[in-house]
């Protein structure tokens, strides 16, 4: 009897019950297990299914007979019921008593909080992965979509001794251990330092065990499942019905995977049919007849398991691992090609299942509706739905210690790359050609490490012909003379969200992710979540190993102009400027050779998304190698003048330094003493929020080298908004009578690159205009009257910036 065959072939109502009534005759162990207990029962089909499972992990050698497997799925329905009764107990109760008895009102918190019924939901599914893991001696990771069903994980966790060793030296398994574990679960408290005082937080965290995404934005669990593993590696995906109508693009996970740089993944969507406060969408199109339909055209091979019962979760994963390893194995024998049709779990169950008010909106959250603590109703239903869980302590530990975990292997270990110095560019080039080649370079001396490349649209128009050349799109089907192969390691489409997770997901390798300024912006909850778990990471004293991630805009805002306004967008990079400047590195390369030298330093970091802010178009090459890495060394660099001087101007951006070179030429004709200085990262010069931001600003010497307060004009020419500029590099502001900063103003269209800065405000002629106020001087003794009049908008705009056509169209 095939297991997966039992899954997804459909078996009469009539067969299935005399197969499982036989099943019961023929063995005690079976017919033991069958009965369930607690709130736990197993269907006929489900019974059918463990029978298949204990004779495939026979024949396997993963177990001495099949005994020992429903002996282990006992052990199983106990433990999940207890783990369900631990949950509720964290959503409602600050007293915990193992021996079961009613409590009392004074027994419950005042404000409950959890999100308790898809956390119920998620018990028996964790459950049943960590009973897979003992019954094959193997370990698995895990992500979770829900990130707000922490407490099921949590709870099993400590229950099985599988949580971190802090954790169980916290909490032990005692009434007043598990007291203090539900009392810190949601109690808002707050350290000295401003940190949150429990470890346990409303959605998963560093302290959970083997935690790798925070699942507090709903659906990326999906977008990156099927990029994670390594060859070798088992991962279980917990996905959410909710976030599947929330983001698409997971619906493409059959399309990149392949046996050859990917390991084993199994999906699983607990599928509870609501949302907060209504159905899901795949509720109201017809339930889960619908989303299988709808899977099943999407390249995937989905079958439907009871999500109330824990034994089919072991069933489930372990059938859809044999069915990957079989469909790999048969392609790269060539019986087969890919897509292969990926497995996919469906658990159909009702929110909250197992305890009073499953299947209501109030199942989200509180299910009882009211306080046990104030309503005598409430208190009431508690004791029923608590009663129906609870597990005699004897017979609970004695199901942990029958569901033994493997050892894991060791935390993982920092990726390491080989970093050669690029070569560096005298001639003019495109900063995007540089990346190009140097990118390259990089790929072929770590060919250790697995390679991502997140793209959203048009590699080869970005400048990346090298590396499209060399990696190719992922494809399925191949076309003749175009760049893409069946394991190209460019993973394209028209998502960001989706293209960005798959280098988000490949912590292990070497990534990067090229996108249109303007659309980048779409990626930027994906980037929070990593941006934010790495720094929990950091101040956890457990820091990421992943090398760091650059994400490059470009096509950007002041290149764009041939397209609306809609595509001159700086927002990314503002956005970013705004996280920790440790964790989220803004930058902002000058030209081809500076753009190389953040490359290096990004490879170099780890846990760390740097934002490259990179002309595609060819730019002077201003900086040579040395002056390159020493710009990435301090985050600034003098470029003209003595710093000494008066007058000061500041470039941040490629385009900006070209203005601003302008403008220093004209002051260098009219032999005005000034500086220039180019500021490739803002974030340096911030006034540091917290210990570990402080550790990479600027140095004092660099500050006060380049920046000296004693300037007593300085204006600013920034790619972004130029209160952005102002207000994260607060230390370069000397106020409002000594610093102007221009940028975008919100100004655009369909104009070039020099219209647009013209239409912003920015041009080489408003920077002296800005500094002529400064320095109390009339702005026409730098500016002839022509050019005075069109940046007063009252003159020919020409007069100041470089007309495309000048003998006409």
């Amino acid at each position: 009897m095939n297991l997966y065959h039992t899954l997804t072939q459909p078996e009469s109502v009539q067969t299935l019950t005399a197969s499982a009534r036989q099943l019961r005759e023929q063995h005690a162990g079976f017919a033991a297990w069958a009965a369930g207990g607690g709130v736990i029962c197993h269907s006929d089909k489900t019974q059918v299914q463990v029978a298949a499972l204990a004779e495939e992990l026979l024949a396997a050698g993963h177990i001495a007979d099949v005994g020992e497997c429903y002996q282990a799925l006992s052990a199983l329905d106990c433990l999940t019921n207890q783990a369900m009764w631990l949950v509720v107990h964290m959503t409602y109760a600050k007293n915990v008593f193992l021996d079961g008895r009613d409590m009392q009102p004074d027994d419950f918190k005042r404000d409950p909080q959890g999100h308790t019924g898809g956390s119920l939901n998620m018990v028996p599914a964790y459950a049943g992965m960590l009973a897979l893991n003992r019954l094959t001696g193997q370990p698995r990771d895990w992500l979770m979509g829900q990130g707000h069903c922490v407490a099921a994980v949590d709870a099993l966790q400590l229950l099985t001794g599988t949580a971190l060793s802090e954790r169980r030296q916290q909490y032990p398994l005692n009434d007043d251990g598990l007291s203090r574990f539900t009392r810190d679960f949601y109690n808002y408290r707050v350290r000295p330092d401003g940190k949150p005082l429990s470890p346990l937080g409303s959605h998963v965290n560093v302290h959970t065990a083997g935690a790798r995404i925070e699942g507090g934005y709903l659906g990326f669990a999906g977008l990156q499942y099927v990029h994670q593993p390594l060859p070798g590696e088992r991962l279980v995906a917990f996905l959410s019905d909710g976030a599947f109508e929330e983001q698409r693009g997971s619906d493409w996970a059959a399309r990149w995977w392949r046996a050859e740089d990917t390991g084993l993944v199994s999906p699983v969507m607990i599928a509870n049919g609501r949302r907060i406060d209504q159905r899901t969408t795949v509720a109201q199109q017809g339930g889960t007849e619908w989303f299988v339909e709808h899977l099943r055209h999407q390249g995937f091979a989905p079958f439907v398991i009871d999500g109330r019962d824990p034994a089919a979760f072991v069933c489930a994963i372990f059938a859809m691992e044999q069915e990957l390893q079989r469909l790999g194995a048969a392609v790269q024998c060539g019986d087969s090609r890919y897509p292969v049709a990926l497995p996919y779990c469906i658990a159909e169950t009702i929110k909250g299942y197992g305890f009073p008010g499953a299947g209501t909106n109030a199942a989200h959250g509180l299910p009882l509706g009211s306080n046990p603590r104030r309503d005598a109703e409430a208190l009431r239903f508690f004791h029923k739905g608590a009663k129906a869980l609870w597990q005699d302590e004897q017979q609970w530990r004695a199901a942990v210690a029958e569901l033994k975990q493997p050892k894991t292997p060791a935390a993982p270990v920092a990726v390491t790359v080989n970093r050669h110095d690029p070569h560096w560019h005298k001639d003019n080039i495109s900063p995007m050609a540089a990346l190009d080649g140097y990118f390259v370079d990089l790929i072929e001396v770590n060919p250790q490490l697995r390679v991502r490349v997140g793209n959203p649209d048009e590699l080869s128009s970005n400048r990346m012909n090298q590396t499209l050349d060399h990696l190719k799109h992922r494809v399925t089907d191949p076309e003749d003379g175009v760049a893409e192969a069946v394991d190209g390691a460019v993973i394209t489409a028209l998502n960001e969200e989706a293209v960005v997770s798959a280098c988000l997901a490949n912590q292990a390798g070497l990534n990067m992710v090229v996108s249109y300024e303007a659309f980048s912006t779409k990626m930027l909850g994906a980037l929070r979540q990593s941006i934010i778990f790495s720094r929990h990471q950091k101040e956890a004293n457990d820091p990421a190993s992943w090398l760091g991630i650059p994400v490059i805009s470009t096509s950007h805002l002041w290149e764009n102009g041939k397209n609306e306004q809609s595509h001159q967008d700086p927002s990314l990079a503002e956005a970013l400027l705004g996280e920790m400047s440790d964790m989220a590195r803004v930058v902002f390369p000058a030209d081809g050779n500076s753009a190389m030298a953040c490359l290096k330093a990004c490879y170099g970091d780890l846990g760390t998304v740097w934002n490259l802010v990179v002309p595609k178009s060819v730019v002077p090459t201003v900086l040579d190698g040395k002056q390159a890495a020493a710009l990435v060394r301090d985050g600034a660099i003098c470029v003209r003048g003595h710093c000494g001087a008066d007058l000061q101007l500041v470039a941040c951006g490629a385009f900006q330094l070209q203005q601003a070179l302008k403008a220093s030429d004209r002051l260098q004709q009219r032999g005005v003493a000034h500086s220039l200085i180019y500021l490739l990262e803002p974030g340096r010069f911030r006034i540091a929020r917290d210990a570990h931001e402080a550790e990479i600003m600027a140095d004092a010497s660099v500050l006060e080298s380049l920046f000296p307060a004693r300037v007593q004009g300085r204006v600013l020419l920034t790619h972004t908004r130029p209160e952005v500029l102002l207000g994260h590099a607060r230390l370069l502001d000397l106020g409002p009578a000594r610093t102007v900063a221009l940028g975008y103003v919100n100004q655009g269209g369909t104009l070039d690159t020099e219209a647009l800065l013209f239409a912003n405000h920015c041009t080489w002629a408003d920077a002296l205009a800005a500094l002529a106020r400064l320095a109390g001087q009339p702005p026409q003794q730098w500016l002839s009257e022509e050019e005075w009049a069109a940046i007063q908008g009252e003159g020919d705009p020409y007069q100041v910036i470089k007309h495309p056509y000048p003998d006409g169209l």
